[in-house]
């Protein structure tokens, strides 16, 4: 166990040329082996990597870096809206998958939706000297990230599509989305069909609201502000939202919550209200235990593994030297079936 010193302070960290030392090699080659060169013998790869060991040696990789040349930091920022989310935690998770192969390290940080924050944030990992930067924007425009760009930083947008410069996007085509759960509703029998919605301002958000209002028109049903709860924030907002609509004069026979967590708020809600099994819901994305509830979820699932592949798969091709035009995914998400969806009115 480490020790305080007399003076107050830790032990220096061990060198690599006391590792060289201990080794019994020369501090080139010590580097060659950290750096995980080709070349070095097994039995000379073992010397250093027990010499490592015992004295207890980190490479600074930062500085190795600088004396090769190549100006790569070997670090990733990753700024989603809530890396607390289930859509983002598994959106993360998959760009670990990707970057842990390649030895890289992912900074990640939630923008909770705040324009201020994430240019702050991104100004910061630039500084650092990031490699690339996945983005799940909270700013509307996007100009500020020219320079950046012209530089040659690779950045790379989910889930929302960039505005004011050109960049890769991976995305859901969301308007489908919604589409396919309003339209599954209809096809059940409902024409009172709710909709829980995140702020207008959000991208997702509008688009999904406007595939909501663009299904209900093709069936003959014009907009009805009293089946509209929207800039909701949480699950909270989704309770108290919903609520309102079901103690209206006229309340929803179904409902679509366009977000997961508005989901979660809308299931509650139901239940609060004795109508879980009377009311229909379709939420858009998948959460976990949404397959378990009472009755279980009928959602819009986005394949986030299939997001995180694409955001990867651009994302350190840039970082390898891509220069080809910037590719905007977009794919189609899946209606998972569950039960929740399939409650037809008057039940």
């Amino acid at each position: 166990m480490t020790s305080l010193s007399e003076e107050g302070r830790r032990p220096p960290r061990a060198t690599m040329r006391e590792v060289a030392a201990l080794a019994g090699v020369s501090l080139k080659t010590v580097s060659r082996v950290v750096n995980r060169e080709p070349g070095v013998s097994p039995d000379v790869v073992a010397r250093v990597e027990r010499a490592v060991s015992q004295l207890g040696y980190r490479h600074n990789l930062a500085a190795s870096n600088l004396r090769r040349g190549h100006g790569k930091s070997a670090m990733v920022g990753a700024l989603l809206q809530d890396v607390s989310n289930s859509f983002s935690s598994s959106l993360l998770r998959s760009l670990e998958d990707a970057a842990r192969d390649r030895d890289v390290a992912i900074v990640a940080s939630s923008l909770d939706e705040e324009p201020e924050r994430e240019r702050a944030l991104v100004e910061g990992l630039v500084r650092r000297r990031v490699d690339g930067l996945l983005l799940m924007p909270a700013t509307q425009r996007h100009d500020y990230l020219a320079e950046d760009l012209r530089s040659g930083l690779p950045i790379v947008f989910v889930d929302r599509r960039p505005n004011g410069v050109d960049t890769d996007s991976v995305t859901v085509d969301n308007a489908l989305g919604a589409r396919m759960a309003v339209e599954h509703l209809l096809a059940h029998g409902h024409r009172r069909i709710a909709i829980l919605g995140d702020l207008p301002t959000i991208q997702t958000a509008q688009t999904r609201h406007d595939g909501y209002l663009a299904t209900m028109r093709d069936a003959g049903l014009p907009r009805d502000p009293s089946l509209e709860a929207l800039s909701l924030r949480s699950p909270d907002d989704a309770v108290a939202g919903l609520v309102r609509l079901l103690d209206g004069p006229n309340p929803p026979t179904a409902v679509f919550a366009a977000r997961n967590s508005l989901a979660i708020g809308a299931i509650r809600a139901l239940h609060q209200r004795g109508v879980a099994g009377q009311v229909a819901l379709v939420g858009f994305d998948d959460f976990p235990l949404a397959d378990i509830v009472d009755p279980p979820l009928t959602v819009v699932k986005q394949n986030v593994a299939m997001i995180g592949f694409e955001v990867a798969k651009r994302l350190f091709g840039r970082i390898d030297g891509d220069t080809s035009a910037p590719q905007h995914v977009v794919l189609a998400p899946e209606l998972v079936v569950r039960g929740s969806g399939e409650i037809r009115p008057g039940v």
